[in-house]
């Protein structure tokens, strides 16, 4: 069956489908549906998953032997295929379509896919998808649905604005939801749960020198400690919130710490950067960080973004700045170690 995104949620309630097959350019939408389906079958007992991705020069015949095979750890296991192109060609379509014809027990397969064109729905190995389990066609959001999906984000962080500051922030994403997800998340660190007015997220959002923030990122990423020195200097003499800049290096470094767990499984560096949002011009920074930083190292940068937490709250004496500082540092401190010894 053919569902709309917003009915993911009640249907998983209702019980797992053999099949999932989610088909969008929208990398926000498709990657949280995608989760809610695995947490959906975790919880049902589907606790082993083996991740396929079907790039140029895949062996279909892997689906296959994926389905037949048995986990050791698990009775019951997702196969999470992901198919970037957006259609699987001629091999790939006889493997989906003899896949659906003998669907294995106790095994959920999981297809995330690139966009695909609306003449692909008339294929068998579509069809046959559809046939047998659930398919979702994730579109760009505009206008009053871009609207709704604003005012339902931030409701899941308990804020609630009128519709001309909801206005306000999607002229200012342009349909990007990530760029969204992040607006939201900067405006619930800054002025926590309830009410926003529309000025407070025309602050937020229409401050250029949120751009700053950004240009420290790619600074630790670079491990430019001069650059580090200066754009953190002027992000707290202009007033902006260090509650942002530590949202802004927790993520960074939370997001490496999921790249390297990905690339320590075998998964492919072009995939997994997709997945993470790293596009054309921030994979190098990315690749000289996760080069230069252990698991260790990105573990001890979370430490110590806890005690700069507990600082800007108060909980603990010291100055939070300081500890931003150090933190940048710390992204760095392999190449400062390279250039002092």
């Amino acid at each position: 069956m053919r569902i709309k995104p917003e009915q993911l949620s009640a249907a998983l309630q209702k019980g797992l489908m053999p099949v999932y097959f989610i088909t969008g350019d929208e990398p926000l939408q498709l990657g949280e549906m995608a989760d809610a389906v695995r947490q959906a079958a975790k919880k049902a007992g589907f606790e082993s998953r083996e991740i396929i991705s079907a790039e140029t020069g895949f062996e279909w015949n892997q689906l296959a032997f994926s389905a037949d095979s048995l986990s050791i750890f698990a009775d019951k296991k997702i196969i999470d295929l992901r198919l970037p192109s957006g259609t699987p060609g001629t091999e790939g379509a006889k493997a989906l379509i003899a896949y659906c014809d003998r669907l294995p027990d106790d095994t959920l397969l999981l297809i995330t896919a690139g966009k695909v064109a609306s003449g692909a729905f008339k294929t068998r190995w579509l069809e046959a998808l559809e046939k047998k389990g659930v398919v979702i066609q994730v579109w760009p959001l505009e206008g009053q649905d871009l609207i709704r999906w604003l005012q339902q984000r931030m409701l899941q962080r308990g804020l609630n604005a009128e519709t001309d500051g909801l206005r306000i922030l999607a002229s200012r994403i342009e349909g990007n939801l990530l760029a969204a997800a992040q607006e939201i998340e900067k405006l619930y660190v800054l002025y926590g749960t309830g009410n926003l007015s529309n000025q407070q997220i025309f602050d937020v959002v229409a401050d250029s020198s949120r751009y700053d923030v950004f240009k420290l990122m790619d600074s630790v990423l670079s491990s430019n400690v001069n650059r580090i020195f200066k754009v953190l200097s002027g992000l707290r003499a202009e007033g902006i919130a260090a509650p942002i800049v530590l949202w802004a290096l927790t993520r960074e470094a939370r997001v490496l710490i999921k790249i390297k767990l990905a690339l320590s499984q075998g998964q492919n560096r072009e995939v997994v950067f997709k997945n993470n949002q790293i596009w054309d011009k921030r994979k190098q920074l990315v690749s000289n960080a996760l080069n230069r930083l252990s698991a260790d190292d990105l573990n001890s940068i979370l430490v110590l973004s806890a005690k700069a937490d507990r600082q800007i709250k108060g909980q603990q004496q010291g100055d939070a700045w300081e500890s931003l500082l150090a933190i940048c540092l710390m992204f760095a401190s392999s190449q400062i170690m390279a250039n002092t010894g």
